[in-house]
C-alpha cells in the first residue's frame, strides 16, 4: 500500500539545527500566503463598536443641553427641527499575543492535505498578526517578539521565528502582563488534562484564550488499512498493526473524545476553541479567530464531520 501520509524530512545536520533551517526556508511563502488572505478578510476589528474616542463614525444622537457647541454635527442638523452631536467609535489599543506550536508532530503532511500542519499554522498566525497591525494593534509572541504596534508586525514576526531556536510544547507566558488576547494555534495531541493544566493557571490571571487546532485530514479519517506502520514523530516510537482498518472506529472514537474534552474544558474558562483541518481555507480558520478577537459570535468552525 502506497504512504498515505510522511513527515516532511529536514535538511541534513543537527535535528533542531536542520528543522530551524527548514522553517526558515518556509516563512517567505508564508508570509506572501498570508498577506495574500489577510488582504481577503476586512480588517474591521479595532473599532470596538462603542461610544468613545477614535476616528471613525458611530452615530448621530441628540444634543444634550450643556455639551460643548463644538460637538454639534451642523450639516446634520440642519436637515431638521433637532441638534444632533456626531459620536465615533472607541478605539483602544490591545495587546495580542500570538504562538504557534513548533513540535516535530506539526511537520505532518498527507496525501490528503494540502500543505504540512506546520506551514498552516505559521500563515494562519501571520496573516492574524497582518490584519491585526493594520488596526493598529499591539502585536507580540511568547518569549520570541515584544509586544509592539507596528504596520510591519508580520514581517517582524516572520523575521524573528527565523532568527529563533526551535521549541514545541506550549509557550512560557510569565512575560505576559495585564489583559490581553492569546493566540495558540498547534495539533494539541496530548492528553487534554495536560493541557488544561498548563493553560488554566492563564484565564485566571484575567488571559482571554483562543485555541486553534490545526488537523490534517488522515489524522481525522484515519485511511489506513493492511499492514501499517506508525510513527510517533515527538519520541520515535513506531507501532505496527497487522491490520489498520480493524483499529479505525477505536481511534476515531479516541480522537473525537479527546477533541470534545479539550473544547469542553477550554469553553468551561470562557476561552474559545477553533478547530481547521489542512483541506480547507485558511482563511476560514482566520475568520472565525478574527471574529472570536472581535467579541463577536462566530459559528464553530470545524475541519469536517468524523
Amino acid at each position: 500500500m502506497a504512504s498515505i501520509g510522511q513527515i516532511v524530512n529536514p535538511t541534513p545536520g543537527s535535528d533542531a539545527l536542520s528543522r530551524a533551517r527548514q522553517r526558515a526556508a518556509l516563512l517567505p511563502d508564508c508570509l506572501v500566503e498570508a498577506k495574500r488572505i489577510a488582504n481577503t478578510v476586512i480588517a474591521g476589528w479595532h473599532g470596538r463598536r462603542k461610544r468613545g474616542i477614535g476616528e471613525n463614525f458611530w452615530q448621530f444622537r441628540p444634543y444634550a443641553e450643556g455639551e460643548s457647541l463644538s460637538r454639534i454635527d451642523w450639516r446634520r442638523s440642519a436637515r431638521d427641527d433637532h441638534t444632533y452631536v456626531r459620536e465615533r467609535e472607541w478605539e483602544a489599543a490591545h495587546t495580542i499575543w500570538l504562538w504557534c506550536d513548533m513540535s516535530p508532530s506539526m511537520m505532518y503532511k498527507s496525501s490528503y492535505g494540502s500543505v504540512s500542519k506546520e506551514s498552516r499554522a505559521l500563515v494562519v498566525m501571520l496573516a492574524l498578526a497582518e490584519i491585526l497591525a493594520r488596526s493598529g494593534e499591539r502585536i507580540g509572541c511568547p518569549g520570541i517578539m515584544e509586544p509592539a504596534s507596528s504596520r510591519n508586525a508580520a514581517e517582524r514576526l516572520a523575521s524573528a521565528l527565523m532568527h529563533t531556536p526551535l521549541t514545541g510544547g506550549l509557550p512560557e507566558t510569565g512575560m505576559i502582563r495585564g489583559w490581553s488576547d492569546l493566540v495558540l494555534i498547534g495539533d494539541f495531541l496530548d492528553d487534554a488534562p495536560a493541557i488544561m493544566e498548563r493553560l488554566g493557571p492563564l484565564a485566571r490571571r484575567g488571559l482571554r484564550g483562543h485555541v486553534v487546532e490545526i488537523s490534517d485530514p488522515a489524522e481525522e479519517i484515519f485511511p489506513y488499512s493492511g499492514r501499517t506502520e506508525f510513527t510517533d514523530p515527538e519520541t520515535g516510537t513506531k507501532l505496527i498493526s497487522g491490520r489498520a482498518e480493524h483499529i479505525r472506529e477505536a481511534y476515531r472514537n479516541a480522537y473525537l473524545a479527546r477533541r470534545e474534552s479539550l473544547g469542553h474544558s477550554l469553553r468551561h474558562l470562557g476561552w474559545t476553541f477553533t478547530t481547521h483541518r489542512t483541506d480547507h481555507l485558511a482563511s476560514q480558520a482566520l475568520v472565525a479567530v478574527h471574529m472570536y478577537l472581535s467579541g463577536m459570535p462566530a459559528k464553530a468552525t470545524h475541519g469536517g464531520q468524523l
